[in-house]
């Protein structure tokens, strides 16, 4: 049970605090409701852009890692299609540093070209590297707009395209971070060795002076139910051929999101799962094989992927995993094998409980989704799933023209 405290300030900021008097450190992070689904379809990779422009300095205070150094700090951030998270550790005697080095980037970051420029160099060097450059690297780049037609969720957070970001120019991400960056748009979640009223305290004296800044309001365009069954075959210089395979699945506030997200388990976690077991260990037709939901917001996808040993066709690779999938839709999920990816569950959050920075991030994206008291009650949506439930879904989720396949060839079979 995670228990904490909830207020919000005049400006809209929204604070959660979770006292935690075991440890002498404390967490401080900062979630930002804006990810790669809110940006201009032809201005894409802004979000991700920003999370390097926050490390650039602010207005008062140039360099935000030293002061944070000093006070044996450490930092840093990531950003998804849905949020933008940034988090502190610091020791708990020292937690105005943080307060000082948040808030002043949230009411006055540095716009420098230089800094501008700087960053934008190296994201698109990150773009290349990680991207373009690398085997697989542009999976997400393809399969993405294969699966979503109308939904932003169409294209990564490092972009569509290199050219989206080498144009930014410093307008755009000004108006980017007027639009985004403000206080209602933000949720701060403090953990740790700290008291509330002190928190509040705190807030009130850094935060609470900053403007609210416009409210954004969310219209993103719905992704229609598929129809079809959609497949790309890419010919590229990677080691061998792979394949994935991407179903239409619900939102994150669907009960049915736990269902989904115990199939992918049953499919491909551990070695006694399905995918595992049949493909890779008995039959020996894969070197890896994996199922994963992608915890999307919005409508999201399930995914299953899997490279082919050399000697077995993409063709009998796909046949057998869609013959595994088509088993979950067929057949109720035996009792013991539910049970068992559920004790894994339920020990995975049980073990993400103890540390305060899981706590903090948790509750922050709880409180994003409507209600930060879902940190205590999630478990249970895992562990209410019947294997109904699992057949029932599975049945809606893998059928041919709910997928999306992209295939890999390598070299020697283009």
């Amino acid at each position: 049970m995670v228990k904490y405290n909830r207020f919000v300030l005049k400006n809209g900021l929204r604070v959660l605090v979770h006292e935690d008097p075991s440890t002498p450190m404390a967490v401080v992070n900062i979630l930002y409701d804006v990810g790669a689904r809110d940006e201009n379809p032809n201005q894409t990779g802004f979000a991700h852009l920003f999370e390097h422009l926050m490390f650039g300095g602010s207005v008062n205070i140039p360099e935000y890692d030293r002061p944070l150094q000093l006070v044996g700090g450490e930092n840093n951030a990531f950003t998804s299609n849905d949020i933008t998270n940034y988090y502190l550790t610091l020791p708990a005697l020292n937690i105005e540093t943080a307060f000082w080095l948040e808030s002043d980037r949230m009411l006055s970051l540095a716009f420098s070209q230089k800094s501008l420029d700087v960053q934008k160099n190296v994201v698109c060097e990150e773009f290349k590297q990680r991207y373009l450059n690398q085997p697989y690297g542009d999976v997400w780049l393809k399969l993405r707009p294969l699966a979503y037609k109308n939904h932003p969720y169409q294209w990564a957070t490092i972009g569509k395209e290199l050219s989206h970001i080498e144009n930014a120019q410093m307008a755009d991400v000004k108006a980017f971070f007027n639009k985004h960056y403000t206080p209602q748009n933000a949720i701060l979640v403090v953990a740790g060795n700290v008291l509330t009223d002190e928190i509040k305290l705190l807030a009130e004296k850094w935060f609470e002076p900053i403007s609210p800044g416009n409210k954004y309001v969310r219209n993103l365009p719905l992704e229609p139910e598929q129809n079809d069954e959609r497949r790309e075959i890419v010919h590229a210089d990677v080691p061998s051929d792979s394949l994935y395979i991407a179903f239409q699945m619900c939102e994150h506030d669907s009960p049915d999101y736990y269902v989904s997200d115990l199939i992918s388990d049953l499919l491909s976690r551990g070695q006694s799962s399905r995918l595992y077991r049949r493909l890779l260990k008995e039959q020996e037709m894969f070197s890896e094989i994996n199922a994963y939901v992608m915890g999307s917001i919005d409508k999201g996808l399930f995914v299953v992927e899997g490279k082919p040993l050399p000697g077995v066709s993409v063709e009998v690779a796909e046949a057998a995993i869609w013959k595994e999938l088509v088993s979950m839709a067929d057949e109720d999920v035996l009792d013991y094998e539910l049970e068992k990816v559920k004790n894994k569950i339920e020990s995975t959050m049980a073990f993400s409980e103890m540390s305060i920075l899981n706590k903090a991030m948790n509750l922050a994206y709880f409180e994003l989704l409507g209600d930060a008291e879902m940190i205590n009650t999630e478990t249970e949506r895992y562990l209410s799933v019947t294997p109904k439930d699992i057949r029932r879904v599975s049945s809606q989720l893998f059928r041919k023209e709910n997928s999306s396949t992209l295939i890999y060839l390598s070299q020697e079979h283009a």
